[in-house]
C-alpha cells in the first residue's frame, strides 16, 4: 500500500520558485530602485519648477544622489530617545513600510513572460486585498505618533488617522462603478478587458467605441478623479500632507526618528506612491496594454511571445513613471489644504459624489443593457 504524500511532497515547487523569482525581481530590482529614482526625479523636477539646479554633483546628472542618501542613512547614529515607548517606537516604521510592499503582490505588471503570468498572486479579489493591506499603514503612523511620547508626533498621528480612514471610504466607493461595469474583481481580467475594448478613461477601440462605451466613460472619469485625489490623501502627499506638515508640526509623526527608522518612513511613502500609481494605471489606464489594442492577446490565457511580454512590462512601467511625475508636479505646484478643508472635501463632497456615481452607473447599466 503506497504511503500518503506529506504536505512537503504535495507542494507545487514550480509555482513556489516562479513566485519567489517574481517577488525578488519586482520588489528588490524594480520597486525599491524605482523609489530611489523617484526621490532623484522629485529633486530634479522641483529644482526645474523653482528655477534651481538640483542634485548634480554625485554622479552624472546627480543620478547617484540616492546612493549617497542611502549610505548617509546607514551611517547615521540610530538614536532612540529615552522618553519614547521603545517597542512600539521600533515597530512603527516596519508597519509603514511592509504594507506598501505587500500590496504590489496583486498588481499585474505584464501579460506573460516565458509562459508565466506577470503577477505575483493572481487573486480574484485584487482591489479588496490592496485596500485591506494598505489600511494597515495607518497603524504604523498612529503608533509612531503615540510611541514618540511627544506632542508634535502625537498630533500628526491623530491627523493621519482621521485623514486616511476618511479617504479610504471615498477610494473604495470610487472603484465600485468600475467593478459594476467590468463585473470582475480580478485585476488581470480587468486589464485584459481594457486591452480588448478600450481603457476605462480612453474607450477608443473595440466595444468602447459604441454609444454604451462613451456613456459609461462619464462615471469612469468621475471615479478616476475621486480615486486619484484620495490616493494623494492616502499617501500623505501634498496638498494633503497635513500629518507631517513642517510649518505646524515640525515633521509630524516622524519628528523623533533618525537613521534607518526614519528611512523606512521615507521609503514607505514613496513605495506607497509607486504602488498607488500602479493601481491607478491598472484600473483606469489599461495596465500593461498598449493603445488601440496593439499586441493584445486574444484571451487572458493566450500564449504571448517573450518579446511581446517585455513590451507589455515596459508599457506598464512607462505609465507608472508618468503617473509618478504627475504626483511630483502636483506636489510642487499646489498649496497645502487647511485641515478643515481636507476633511470637508472628503466627507461633504467626495463621499456624496462617489455614492451618486454608484447610483448613476447602476441606472446607466440598466438603461443600456
Amino acid at each position: 500500500m503506497p504511503m500518503p504524500l506529506s504536505p512537503f511532497d504535495r507542494m507545487d515547487w514550480h509555482l513556489i520558485i516562479a513566485a519567489a523569482i517574481k517577488i525578488v525581481v519586482f520588489v528588490f530590482f524594480v520597486t525599491l530602485p524605482l523609489v530611489a529614482m523617484s526621490v532623484w526625479a522629485e529633486r530634479r523636477v522641483s529644482a526645474a519648477i523653482q528655477d534651481r539646479v538640483g542634485p548634480n554633483r554625485v554622479g552624472p546628472f546627480g543620478l547617484l544622489q540616492a546612493v549617497a542618501d542611502g549610505i548617509k542613512f546607514l551611517l547615521k547614529e540610530d538614536f532612540t530617545p529615552a522618553h519614547v515607548r521603545k517597542f512600539y517606537f521600533w515597530l512603527a516604521p516596519a508597519l509603514t513600510m511592509v504594507p506598501a510592499l505587500l500590496t504590489c503582490a496583486v498588481l499585474p505588471f505584464g501579460s506573460q513572460l516565458f509562459g508565466e503570468k506577470m503577477v505575483i498572486a493572481d487573486l480574484d479579489v485584487g482591489p479588496l486585498f490592496v485596500f485591506a493591506i494598505a489600511s494597515l499603514t495607518v497603524y504604523g503612523i498612529v503608533l509612531a505618533g503615540w510611541a514618540s511620547n511627544s506632542k508634535y508626533p502625537f498630533l500628526g498621528g491623530v491627523r493621519s488617522t482621521s485623514q486616511m480612514i476618511s479617504y479610504e471610504i471615498c477610494m473604495g466607493l470610487s472603484i465600485v462603478p468600475l467593478v459594476m461595469i467590468y463585473g470582475d474583481l480580478n485585476l488581470g481580467r480587468i486589464v485584459h478587458e481594457q486591452a480588448q475594448n478600450g481603457w476605462a478613461l480612453l474607450p477608443l477601440w473595440g466595444e468602447g467605441l459604441s454609444l454604451k462605451g462613451f456613456i459609461l466613460a462619464i462615471p469612469m472619469f468621475v471615479s478616476f478623479v475621486i480615486f486619484t485625489t484620495s490616493m494623494f490623501a492616502e499617501t500623505n502627499r501634498l496638498p494633503f500632507d497635513l500629518p507631517e506638515c513642517e510649518t505646524e508640526l515640525v515633521a509630524g509623526y516622524h519628528t523623533e526618528y533618525s537613521s534607518m527608522k526614519f528611512a523606512l518612513f521615507f521609503l514607505g511613502e514613496y513605495a506607497a506612491m509607486i504602488i498607488g500609481s500602479g493601481l491607478c494605471v491598472t484600473l483606469f489606464l489599461g495596465g500593461w496594454s498598449l493603445p488601440f489594442g496593439w499586441l493584445a492577446p486574444a484571451t487572458i490565457d493566450s500564449e504571448v511571445p517573450w518579446w511581446q511580454g517585455l513590451i507589455h512590462i515596459g508599457a506598464f512601467f512607462a505609465k507608472v513613471i508618468g503617473f509618478i511625475l504627475f504626483f511630483i508636479v502636483v506636489r510642487w505646484t499646489l498649496p497645502r489644504f487647511r485641515y478643515d478643508q481636507l476633511m470637508r472635501l472628503g466627507w461633504v463632497f467626495f463621499f456624496e459624489i462617489a455614492l451618486a456615481n454608484v447610483v448613476l452607473t447602476a441606472i446607466l447599466l440598466w438603461v443600456l443593457k
